[in-house]
């Protein structure tokens, strides 16, 4: 899967693996970096290996209930970060987060994503939740998102987009 964003290694190769295919650390410094954790509103404390391990048991049972959840990102071969498919409320929700070095990434792995989305014939249209302090929309907008709102989780506010994908 390639585009014209680059990184260290030259042209994306972006793969998706189980979070259990991944090192728990590596999860755990990634989630620990506070340029990530501005985004994450939900992410209310610090997380320890313990909460590692309650995040990755936690996606893995999505894909036991749905047969399909959340993955482990890599980009040659490299944990960049995880995302993937959740449903929620009936519609298939698309989460996406990157260590903050791989931020430039997004458009890549989600246009990957979006092509695994349209091949699997349970999902139609998936919707993205982003925390207002996300002001950078345009690439959302090229993948043909179009806000339908906001919700609460939690007590924070999100602004929701859908993206069709049949």
């Amino acid at each position: 899967m390639s585009d014209e964003t680059s990184t260290r290694r030259g042209r994306p190769r972006i793969s998706f693996v189980r979070l259990t295919d991944v090192p728990p650390d590596d999860i755990l410094a990634h989630m620990a970096d506070p340029r990530v954790a501005v985004h994450l509103p939900l992410m209310t404390q610090p997380w320890d290996r313990a909460m590692v391990d309650s995040f990755i048991a936690a996606k893995e049972a999505c894909w036991q209930r749905d047969g399909l959840g959340h993955w482990a990102i890599l980009d040659h071969d490299r944990y960049v970060g995880w995302g993937g498919f959740q449903l929620q409320d009936g519609e298939w929700d698309f989460g996406l987060v990157l260590r903050a070095d791989c931020f430039g990434l997004g458009p890549s792995i989600a246009r990957a994503a979006l092509e695994f989305a349209r091949s699997d014939a349970r999902i139609s249209y998936v919707t993205a939740l982003l925390p207002p302090s996300r002001t950078r929309l345009a690439a959302l907008r090229r993948f043909g998102a179009r806000a339908v709102g906001e919700v609460t989780y939690d007590g924070q506010r999100f602004l929701k987009f859908r993206i069709d994908t049949a």
